[in-house]
């Protein structure tokens, strides 16, 4: 079973009491920032926000059965009050619980069932060289974006690229993507960036990130760069468990080949995993 299996039935067991990210990752045995990119590549959503759904799922199936006490189910759910409860439900069902309870039926209703992950070995992973990575300055084009949602970072990358010519003191011309800066919602920070010597004067709206030496699992993927998630959730879900390795919490970063080609998403591009041996 992958990790994101295990977390999963996690879950589902223990859906009628409270759980947090730490709880359900240290009952699969790893870090909350490990369990957050395993889970969002296999499923593309946040493992909290997945239990928010399903809390809110089994409530309106309740209310439609009658449920007299809206309060108690707002508290069951993790909610602290009615109108809290309530913002939530509305958003998730574009209704109140009132209204579901007086119509009795949630079949025009956007429920989310139990989720089944596929086996993530079908992704094809070559053996990863272990890499010691040395101390890295960065600059560059730094957007949130959640695994639910992460449509809008090529354009984040035209963005970046049409100040790519104003970075100065650049050590690599090859830009690369950094993520970082994951929170609870598996919401994380992704750089559009280039290595540089020293920071200077940039273009503004431009950051600067120090990246730390760390050791790294150097992945290739070779194949189209829209299938790259593909490769990330076997890395999150399989490799690293199976060869006892643990993610270090530091930044991922992906670098195009040399023989990468924007213009259609093939050549070729490594994937470093910060890592350290499991406990």
């Amino acid at each position: 079973m992958t990790l994101t299996g295990k977390a999963l039935r996690m879950i589902e067991r223990h859906l009628d009491r409270d759980l947090t990210l730490g709880e359900i990752a240290r009952s699969c045995g790893v870090s909350s920032y490990h369990l957050a990119h395993a889970f969002g590549e296999s499923a593309g959503v946040s493992v909290m926000q997945y239990v928010r759904a399903r809390r809110l799922t089994a409530a309106a199936q309740a209310l439609a059965m009658g449920a007299p006490d809206i309060l108690h189910l707002a508290l069951d759910a993790g909610y602290g009050s009615h109108e809290a409860f309530t913002r939530a439900f509305r958003a998730q069902f574009g209704c109140t619980p009132e209204m579901v309870r007086r119509k009795a039926k949630t079949e025009d209703l956007a429920m989310i069932e139990a989720m089944k992950i596929p086996d993530d070995g079908r992704a094809e992973l070559e053996a990863p060289r272990i890499v010691a990575g040395k101390p890295m300055l960065v600059v560059g084009l730094a957007e949130r974006h959640a695994f639910s949602d992460p449509k809008d970072i090529p354009g984040q990358w035209q963005k970046f690229m049409a100040l790519y010519g104003e970075i100065p003191d650049k050590a690599n011309p090859i830009p690369i993507g950094v993520s970082a800066n994951m929170d609870e919602d598996g919401n994380f920070e992704y750089f559009c960036a280039v290595e540089v010597a020293r920071f200077s004067s940039a273009p503004r709206g431009l950051k600067q990130l120090r990246i730390p030496a760390q050791t790294y699992a150097l992945f290739h993927h070779r194949d189209h760069v829209a299938k790259i998630g593909a490769t990330y959730a076997a890395i999150w879900n399989r490799w690293l468990p199976d060869n006892n390795r643990a993610v270090a919490d530091g930044p991922s970063i992906e670098r195009h080949l040399e023989t990468f080609d924007p213009r259609t998403g093939l050549g070729g591009v490594e994937i470093w995993i910060p890592i350290k041996d499991a406990a």
